[in-house]
């Protein structure tokens, strides 16, 4: 006798069929090589295109091995990070990397080694300029961007060498802008750049970049009670960099002009509870005698007397001689600026002085 067929089953058998025919193929899982989120690409070019420039520096002493030897000895005394300046062979890192000093050595990315000539150096803002006479294939500078334009959560990078390990990158964001930090002849840094990109020993003179690959500024100091990253590292402005490498590469120091002034110490001010800038003598023949700037003087009985005090510098308030210097600092020589005075400490005055290269 022969099977009924059932007739519902074949047909839903040949519904699941078709179905599994013409159902789509399941993509394969993306290739990981080939993934890159959009701040990954950008990363990845920043590095490749800036780490060429990255230069590893190290310092070393010569001393005597013991004090009765005439044998002198070669120890390293320190080692940072530098960045290439331009393609005649221009480093720029920190002052605090090279500082005493009696050879410097650069590492390029291509591992070779070249001895390194100081141009100039200036400790105030703790940058120094060498050169290698390195041949230019090898030589990759970095393009310069304006710090004036970051602002606040902008994403910058910072390349170095941390604890010798060459050629670290480093992401964060600009955390803070304006800040002061001070240099190591106690002078005030001003402007500079507060980062949470890493920060740590041995990245101090090495590049921070923006997201287009710019350089911004020149990592320079942590805040940290361990001496590792705690998320706060500071960066001297480029803008800065821009004024003070012309000036290194001609005089080999920084040049500010000059009023034509001799100041008395801060200390004097403070224990006389003056704020500003004690005017001691004015220099013949210079814009602040010119302009009618007066120093101490003396009465009929011998009592020195106050002549000006200096309180402001175009309207940049003066409160002691670091806030005098950071202010000729925005200014030329032949340059004239208002200066406003105390006279006596007492009377308002106003003086049109020009500036003067300094003797």
């Amino acid at each position: 006798m022969k099977k009924a067929i059932n007739y519902l089953a074949l047909g839903a058998v040949f519904t699941a069929l078709a179905a599994f025919l013409t159902a789509p193929m399941p993509q394969a899982a993306p290739d990981y090589l080939s993934f890159q989120t959009e701040d990954e690409s950008n990363n990845i070019e920043i590095f490749s295109a800036a780490s060429p420039s990255v230069v590893f520096v190290t310092n070393t002493a010569f001393v005597r091995s013991n004090p009765f030897s005439r044998n002198v000895e070669e120890i390293p005394r320190g080692a940072g990070t530098g960045f290439i300046w331009d393609n005649t062979g221009l480093i720029v890192t920190n002052y605090h990397v090279v500082q005493n000093a009696n050879r410097i050595m650069i590492r390029l990315q291509d591992q070779s080694s070249w001895e390194a000539e100081v141009i100039g150096l200036a400790p105030d803002k703790d940058l120094a300029l060498l050169q290698i006479d390195a041949p230019q294939e090898l030589l990759n500078p970095l393009p310069l961007g304006d710090s004036s334009e970051l602002q606040v959560g902008r994403k910058v990078i910072a390349i170095g060498n941390p604890f010798g390990l060459d050629t670290t990158m480093t992401v964060g964001v600009v955390s803070a802008l304006g800040r002061e930090i001070t240099s190591l002849t106690n002078r005030t840094i001003r402007d500079v750049i507060q980062t949470d990109a890493s920060i740590n020993p041995g990245n101090s003179g090495g590049p921070l970049l923006n997201s287009m690959g710019q350089l911004v500024g020149v990592n320079t100091q942590i805040i940290s009670p361990s001496g590792a990253n705690a998320g706060i590292g500071f960066a001297i402005p480029v803008n800065t960099v821009r004024r003070v490498v012309p000036q290194l590469l001609e005089f080999g120091r920084e040049v500010r002009p000059i009023l034509g002034i001799s100041n008395l110490n801060d200390a004097v001010s403070a224990q006389n509870g003056i704020e500003g800038v004690i005017v001691a003598e004015v220099t013949s023949g210079l814009g602040a005698e010119e302009a009618g700037l007066i120093g101490l003087r003396q009465d009929q009985r011998g009592n020195v007397m106050l002549g000006d005090v200096i309180v402001g510098i175009e309207n940049l308030p003066v409160a002691n001689s670091d806030d005098l210097l950071n202010a000729l600092e925005q200014f030329q020589p032949g340059e004239t600026v208002t200066v406003q005075t105390l006279r006596g400490n007492q009377d308002e005055m106003q003086f049109e002085v020009e500036l003067t290269e300094p003797i």
